[in-house]
């Protein structure tokens, strides 16, 4: 090893903190995995019955405490288990007591007391049933007075929540098996996580109509408990195995789908950073860049002076996005705003729009804020720019665009983002919420409507602005947190991954442009010492702009997920993307004829390396992909 080259861990994670470390519990055919004191992948029979049971301690910002675990102590024997131990989130610690059967009846207990006045957004159980196999399926609530409703499992995505005062929730695993889940100690309601592109339906404590945050009194001890019973027929066969390779199969080529635009976010204090490398920007070649301006920031002429010089220099198209200040006559708001795009000569291809207000989120059961309609936004704006195609929607997430949705017929194009670190930022939640992405664009489209374009803004692993409190997470010690405007994986190979993961699922619906990312800084796919393993994925995927999409589909998209592009040259491209820490065995095999002739690998033993300069001939659909390794393999007939 060389002495510049990192260590594993900093090349795949961007960071020397380790990942979660999982414990498997087992009492029969009832399994899960134990993790930092919480539950996940509860199966039994190998089939996946809960994604999840685990006590969250949240602060007024919407911030997950990291527990401090003592006394942990871990009973097996045949037929059974038991976990106990001590946690404390600042000054509250909860004692937990998890036992489990081979019958399928698990308990998960915890008490939670305060040393002194806690003040919290929720402190509590969250239960996170799956969307594989659930979404669109039905269910049984029952309510704390008795009542039963038969309902499903929202099949779009919910923008409210779908079941409310539960007490208990049953749903099919699969054919033959069943399971009851029954909460107590508080009320209890579900959201759908999948707003947020976790791939879930949360069930948690507390309902969110009542005031927070809220003041756990000191010394007073908090009761709950989640109690799961698994019914099983006659006849029920384990789940299939997941072990052997992955395979990939190509087929048709797409014609009418082409890949999407690409653009890069450019925010006024990344300007400098961004202008000292015009270079690697303009040899990236994005389709165009997105320039964030925001009045309510102090952002005025001298932004969009050097967003022009920028934009002159690049010679890439750019889109203004807009943050209305709605502090007055919104004429006189987008008049001033034209007036000084004129002056600067900034040459926009496109404008977005988003009332400042609606950044922050509205959740269900609080007050919005005062804003003028969107209709009438949306038309001073037309009237300001008559000629330039306008976009609407919103800044932060398709959470906020699904609880105040526009007047679509006023816009050329609506657009949200994503971001994958809202409530979970372990490696793991973090790759499922590539489940969640086809559910959000379907119900996006749902919304938008088939005749109009839908356009991805900034969708990255660090968070820009928080939505759901005053400010994203400061993170100094580059750790995984939720909320963080700094996340490390963003300099590891795991960024690059899951970008790649990212684009096959975008490539299979019809998106017109998605931002992955800025040039520099915290969002950005340069490092102070050279581009990061990102950036060659970003680089292709401009490349790919426009190309026909060819069909791919995995045999596991849980392990890995890939995207195929026609050249127009008789050969066709590949890009394969392992989704985790295990190497992966990926064949390919492709319907229309086409073999390979070359591949490229890129992972931590060759940290730095680009597709181009790792490039070998490879004759065989065959290639062993090191943990969180992307690749490229060139196809031909």
């Amino acid at each position: 090893m060389t002495s510049n080259r990192p260590s594993e861990a900093y090349a795949l994670y961007g960071t020397e903190e380790p990942p979660q470390r999982f414990s498997t519990l087992r009492a029969g055919d009832l399994t899960a995995e134990l993790v930092d004191g919480n539950l996940r992948y509860i199966r039994f029979r190998g089939h996946e019955v809960l994604r999840a049971i685990a006590y969250v301690v949240r602060d007024e910002n919407w911030g997950t405490y990291t527990p401090e675990i003592t006394g942990l102590n871990i009973e097996e024997e045949p037929g059974r288990f038991t976990v106990h131990y001590q946690a404390r989130c600042g000054v509250l610690t909860y004692e937990a007591v998890i036992s489990g059967h081979s019958n399928g009846h698990l308990v998960f207990n915890a008490v939670a007391t305060p040393d002194k006045d806690f003040t919290t957004n929720r402190c509590g159980f969250c239960v996170l049933h799956p969307i594989v196999g659930v979404a669109g399926k039905p269910a049984m609530v029952e309510h704390s007075d008795g009542s039963r409703q038969e309902t499903v499992f929202p099949d779009l995505i919910e923008s409210w929540q779908p079941f409310k005062d539960i007490r208990a929730l049953t749903h099919d695993v699969t054919q033959g098996i069943t399971a009851t889940c029954t909460f107590a100690g508080d009320v209890f309601e579900m959201e759908d996580q999948r707003n947020w592109s976790d791939a879930s339906y949360k069930t948690y404590v507390r309902p969110l109509a009542l005031p927070w945050p809220y003041v756990m009194p000191a010394g007073q001890p908090n009761r709950q408990a989640v109690d799961l019973r698994i019914t099983v027929g006659n006849g029920v066969e384990a789940a299939p195995s997941r072990d052997g390779p992955v395979t990939i199969e190509i087929s048709k080529v797409d014609g009418a789908r082409k890949h999407p635009e690409i653009g890069l976010l450019v925010d006024p204090d990344e300007f400098a950073a961004t202008a000292a490398k015009i270079d690697m920007l303009q040899a990236l070649a994005p389709q165009f860049l997105l320039l964030h301006f925001d009045p309510t920031a102090g952002h005025g002429e001298k932004e969009l002076q050097a967003f022009a010089k920028l934009q002159r220099e690049s010679q890439v198209p750019a889109t203004l996005e807009y943050v209305v200040a709605c502090d007055g006559d919104l004429i006189e708001e987008f008049s001033k705003l034209a007036a000084m795009v004129r002056d600067t000569n900034l040459d926009l291809a496109a404008l977005a729009v988003c009332p400042s207000v609606d950044r922050q989120s509205t959740p269900p059961g609080s007050e919005w804020p005062p804003c003028p309609p969107l209709g009438e936004i949306y038309n001073a704006a037309r009237r300001a720019f008559p000629d330039m195609p306008l976009g609407g929607g919103m800044f932060s997430y398709f959470t906020e665009l699904n609880r105040k949705r526009p007047p679509v017929e006023i816009l050329d194009f609506v657009t949200h983002g994503t971001n994958p670190i809202v409530h979970a930022a372990d490696d793991i939640s973090v790759m499922e919420t590539l489940e969640a992405l086809p559910d959000i664009f379907r119900s996006a489209r749902a919304i938008i409507g088939d005749g109009k374009t839908y356009r991805l803004g900034l969708c990255s692993i660090p968070m820009r602005q928080n939505p759901y409190g005053t400010h994203t997470m400061g993170n100094p010690d580059g750790r995984r947190i939720t909320m963080a405007r700094r996340d490390p994986r963003q300099r590891g190979l795991f960024a690059a991954a899951w970008m790649l993961g990212y684009a096959a699922r975008v490539a299979c619906h019809d998106i017109a442009s998605v931002v992955p990312a800025a040039l520099t800084g915290p969002l950005g796919i340069l490092g102070q010492s050279g581009p990061l393993p990102i950036h060659a994925v970003i680089r292709e995927l401009c490349r790919l702009s426009g190309k026909s999409v060819a069909s791919c589909r995995s045999s596991d998209e849980t392990r890995a997920l890939a995207l195929a592009a026609d050249e127009g040259d008789g050969s066709r491209t590949l890009f394969l993307a392992n989704l985790t820490r295990a190497a992966q065995q990926v064949e390919t095999r492709d319907s229309l004829g086409f073999t390979p002739v070359a591949a490229s690998v890129l992972h931590a033993g060759n940290f730095g390396a680009t597709f181009d300069n790792t490039e070998e001939d490879c004759t065989e659909g065959r290639l062993l992909l090191p943990p969180y390794a992307v690749a490229r393999m060139r196809l031909r007939r």
